[in-house]
């Protein structure tokens, strides 16, 4: 399809940006993914002694491993002209696989163990599995750590690097430029941790969940110790063994969650940086040919921070959305966690989008350490926090409001400051030790936090 054409704008202006899901979280992915389900579920059967089945010789399982590993576009349509007719795409994967061995006596022989005793939700809840594990693994764990990277290399870079601070937007105690990258990298390291362990959980358990077919076809089958064999063996899942139809998706929820805590640091990661670039911390590379207004030449925009935050909000909406609605379902099973299901790959695609947009703007920041001193150096009330510490700890009476007196709502400078210091009856070391310090010297711990 011509992408002018497309609805969404993940088909359509952004799809060079995201084109590694394609064939993760699209309908071809999902459509993939049943099909390998379905072969490891009929392998498994003819694999068990459990089931006292003749058993596949090694030709006729390559025959169905590359039914899974060679579907292509041409498998992925074949399957999606047959739903025409059954009005139903996972009958139709089963049909479609049924095909595909047709022409091999002793596979078409044992065709109707394909499918079998399955309800759709248990090819379904474990192919979003598959879907979900790939989008986290291949997709956004490998992106967010070439962001988190590349946040450490700016914390190196700039660990020295004194700033003024600003808490409720006002001047504040200074910090370093690396410290404060650093707190970003450190949030994001927790989260990520959490994303990596986040179990995928499966279930294969029949119509209700209680291995009702299952249990009258073959009654003396250890039918969980099947599925668990299936789930986590087969496909690499974590089995979940109790259920109603579906798998209950608090899983997804718990994912959805990790995902959105990640993306709203990066949010407030954009925002800090854009407004960074607003005071003139940081300039932005010129990119030769790019226009930053229709009207204003000058203009260099942080545009790549504006959209990254804008997607990352596009990402979290549909998130909380997926993690409000998923564990909910009526009683053993309601269709509405089918469609919702279906935009999975919104969220991750958002979420990419926005990944890397940010890192496009973190290629192009430049440092401006002029305008970060030079703030500093017009800023000397913020020694009004360490002068009247000292002075509390000397047993100075009033100490706070003598420098509220001094510096609360005015700016002061480099003499006024000593000359305040002078005037003390402290001892001349805690003197000397306050006239030594500078709006650029007083940085506590910053530059050893980060070591």
């Amino acid at each position: 399809m011509n992408n002018i054409f497309a609805i969404s704008p993940l088909d359509g202006r952004y799809l060079d940006k995201v084109n590694e899901l394609t064939l993760i979280a699209s309908e071809y992915g999902l459509v993939k993914y049943r099909v390998k389900v379905e072969i490891e579920w009929f392998k498994l059967l003819f694999t068990s002694r459990q089931f006292k089945l003749t058993e596949l010789n090694a030709a006729e399982i390559k025959i169905l491993d590359e039914i899974a590993s060679n579907f292509d576009e041409k498998a992925c349509n074949r399957i999606k002209a047959i739903e025409k007719t059954t009005n139903h795409d996972v009958k139709a994967v089963e049909y479609y696989i049924k095909e595909q061995i047709a022409s091999y006596q002793n596979l078409h022989n044992k065709r109707e163990f394909i499918h079998f005793a399955a309800t759709s939700e248990d090819i379904n809840n474990l192919s979003y599995g598959l879907m979900l594990k790939a989008i986290k693994n291949d997709i956004l764990l490998k992106n967010l750590e070439i962001i988190t990277a590349r946040i450490y290399e700016l914390v190196v870079q700039y660990k020295d690097v004194a700033m003024m601070s600003r808490t409720h937007g006002q001047s504040a105690t200074p910090s370093t430029v690396g410290k404060e990258f650093y707190n970003v990298y450190y949030r994001l390291q927790r989260q990520i941790e959490q994303l990596k362990n986040q179990e995928i959980l499966g279930k294969f358990n029949g119509a209700v969940g209680n291995y009702n077919a299952h249990m009258v076809t073959y009654p003396d089958v250890n039918w969980p110790e099947i599925a668990r064999i299936l789930v986590e063996d087969k496909l690499g899942l974590t089995f979940n063994p109790v259920t109603t139809q579906i798998e209950p998706h608090d899983y997804v929820a718990e994912y959805m969650d990790i995902l959105r805590r990640i993306n709203t640091i990066l949010l407030d990661f954009n925002r800090d940086l854009w407004s960074y670039i607003a005071f003139g911390y940081f300039k932005q590379k010129v990119v030769a040919g790019e226009i930053g207004s229709s009207t204003m030449p000058h203009k260099v925009n942080p545009i790549d921070f504006e959209n990254s935050e804008g997607n990352l909000g596009l990402a979290n909406s549909i998130a909380t959305h997926l993690a409000e609605k998923l564990p909910v379902s009526r009683f053993q099973r309601d269709l509405t966690d089918s469609t919702v299901q279906r935009n999975i790959g919104i969220v991750a695609g958002y979420s990419l989008l926005a990944y890397k947009s940010l890192l496009k703007g973190l290629s192009k920041l430049e440092i401006n350490e002029a305008q970060i001193s030079n703030d500093l150096d017009n800023n000397w009330e913020l020694l009004a926090e360490p002068i009247q510490t000292v002075m509390r700890k000397l047993g100075i009476e009033n100490a706070y409001e003598k420098l509220k007196e001094l510096t609360r709502g005015k700016k002061v400078d480099r003499l006024s400051v000593q000359q305040f210091i002078q005037s003390l009856n402290i001892p001349q070391v805690e003197k000397n030790k306050l006239l030594e310090l500078t709006p650029h010297t007083y940085t506590g711990l910053a530059t050893d936090i980060i070591k």
